[in-house]
């Protein structure tokens, strides 16, 4: 026995020895890095498990194999040179528990590598936006507008069209749901396609900002309403406007995030008279200039952004249809992997609420879902998702409600500011319960409130909803950011629990190998699915190839062990019942 409790002390020693003593240092980096990996700008990570070691420790990290072996030499050399057996055991297994650390580091490194390779290959495949190609539209004389689609309290959206520019055949249906009742009572949903007359006739919509106090010089109407344009195309303005220099909001150039599915894009952006349309006088008469109304408070011009035309928002699809609990995982997938992209990029849109969702349908009548409306976005020039907070006259963002509590809680004063990088991701937490089925906690009279709500006074999910999905929204929804996921981290464990739970099942000492081999195959069938055809095209196809272009081996992790430890929790509950 005391041979076998030396083999097994060695073991210890020779795991702690470089987890207490070298990567202690480590764990404090890996540490700053997890916590602030998305307050940066770029978009390209390159994850090593080397690069979580301060340098110091190199000489430590690339001999291991060497010191291993030696250690392993001396104990056998021991063995014939005197010393208890207890003591040659010890030493001996020293020697392999340093060899099992050399091990993990290789496995981390091939997964490291392996994500890479991946990531690079996504990378290049993209997501572009096929509309408007042409570099004709910047004027409003240039479209026909139709009738008012949408008002806020910032803006009015019209359908247009534009001579210039033919809509291209899509695999996008326009689809309305309509909810029926059976014969037994239980209610059954079905999705009818109608003629999509409106949207063939009028495939883009033009949305005129209210000008009130920003003049109505081009420059002085760009400046003052920029935080617009951060989903612009890089042909949305004339080439002579992207001289203005654009202060925006905060007095920092306002950024401009590259084309994803799931994020509205500005194909046009100009400034012009503001014309008398349909309805104005009825529905918007005070930002009317004087000349159109005598009684109104508007100026001459504004600003007109011309985008695709969808055909409802979230809000007016959840009133009539309630998704399945996949179609449910899928669009809650699809939110968090566009707060993801705005993350990367440095923005933050602090006004994530079902109205300002857009929602038209792929091919398969599964909804597909962008992020629009992006006035009260902070878009700052050096990507931090940080907010002096000094003045109560600093915006904190839109609406109160689905604001984050470390946002809703901020109190102004020397030296506070706010961060952004995980407010958004709650908001898709107190979305994710309008998409299935239940009342907004954080919108009904006398419900929660973000400043002061306990997590276990959340309202429980429908049973249907799976267990899996149940825990990356009650993640989402803590009240504490730092032990709430990113929204990578988050995307990454539904991915998982969609399509990886083959690569979840018995993850023990070989499960990153597992890891590695999944994604790998994973990979092969996207990029054949990709290049067979209309299969490639659709929500689900777009969303692989979202997850396996921002494959990172840490969120990887970090997403492996909340899923790990949900299902442990919920096993130890069953147990115990």
């Amino acid at each position: 026995m005391s041979v076998k409790h030396g083999i097994s002390r060695g073991l210890e020693l020779g795991r702690s020895f470089f987890q207490i003593g070298l990567l202690k240092s480590a764990g404090r980096v890996a540490a700053k890095l997890r916590a602030g990996r998305f307050c940066v700008g770029s978009s390209v990570h390159t994850v090593q498990p080397q690069a979580f070691l301060p340098s110091r420790y190199h000489y430590y990290r690339t001999s291991l194999k060497g010191l291993a072996a030696q250690l392993q030499s001396s104990a056998f050399r021991r063995r014939f040179t005197g010393g208890s057996r207890r003591n040659r055991a010890v030493f001996l297994a020293f020697g392999l528990g340093v060899g099992l650390i050399e091990q993990q580091l290789e496995d981390d490194r091939r997964s490291a590598a392996t994500c890479q390779e991946i990531q690079a290959v996504f990378r290049k495949k993209r997501f572009q936006s096929s509309l408007m190609p042409v570099t004709s539209g910047y004027k409003l004389e240039d479209y026909i507008i139709g009738n008012q689609i949408g008002k806020g309290s910032n803006a009015a959206v019209y359908e247009a069209a534009a001579h210039f520019a033919r809509p291209k055949e899509s695999d996008r249906k326009c689809v309305l749901v309509e909810e029926r009742d059976d014969e037994d009572g239980a209610g059954s949903h079905t999705v009818q396609s109608l003629s999509c007359c409106s949207l063939r006739n009028f495939p883009l919509a033009i949305k005129m900002l209210w000008n009130f106090g920003a003049g109505s010089s081009s420059e002085a109407i760009l400046k003052s309403m920029s935080q617009e344009l951060v989903p612009a195309g890089p042909l949305a303005l004339k080439r002579e406007k992207e001289q203005i220099p654009l202060d925006g909001q905060f007095g920092v150039l306002p950024k401009r995030v590259s084309a994803h599915p799931n994020v509205i894009r500005v194909h046009r952006a100009f400034t012009a008279d503001v014309p008398l349309l349909p309805g104005a006088k009825e529905e918007y008469p005070d930002v009317l200039p004087a000349r159109l109304n005598p009684a109104g408070l508007g100026n001459n011009r504004t600003l007109f952004l011309v985008m695709k035309n969808y055909p409802c928002t979230l809000r007016q699809y959840l009133q009539v249809s309630m998704p399945d609990s996949r179609q449910g995982s899928l669009m809650l997938l699809q939110l968090l992997e566009g707060v993801d992209h705005l993350c990367r990029q440095g923005v933050a849109h602090r006004d994530l609420k079902s109205d300002n969702v857009l929602l038209e349908f792929d091919s398969d009548g599964c909804p597909c879902l962008v992020i629009s409306d992006f006035g009260c976005s902070l878009a700052q020039i050096d990507s931090s998702l940080q907010l002096p907070f000094n003045s109560i006259w600093v915006s904190r963002g839109g609406n109160a409600s689905l604001m984050a509590p470390e946002v809703a809680t901020a109190v102004p004063g020397n030296g506070v500011v706010i961060d952004y990088s995980k407010a958004d991701a709650w908001a898709v937490g107190a979305i994710s319960y309008e998409i299935f089925g239940q009342q907004n906690p954080f919108y009904r009279t006398g419900g929660l409130e973000s400043t002061n709500y306990q997590e276990k006074e959340l309202p429980p999910l429908p049973p249907s909803v799976p267990a899996d999905l149940q825990l990356v929204i009650q993640l989402l929804l803590r009240t504490n950011p730092y032990k709430r996921p990113s929204a990578r981290v988050a995307a990454n464990m539904l991915h998982l629990s969609l399509w990886g739970q083959r690569a979840l099942a018995n993850h023990d000492s070989a499960g990153m190998r597992k890891l590695a081999d999944w994604l790998l195959c994973q990979s092969a069938v996207v990029l054949l699915k990709g290049c067979s055809g209309p299969g490639g095209n659709g929500v689900e196809a777009e969303l692989q190839r979202s997850f396996l272009s921002n494959l990172d081996l840490e969120d990887l992790r970090t997403a492996i062990g909340f899923l790990l430890y949900g299902r442990q929790k919920r096993q130890a509950c069953i147990l115990s019942s």
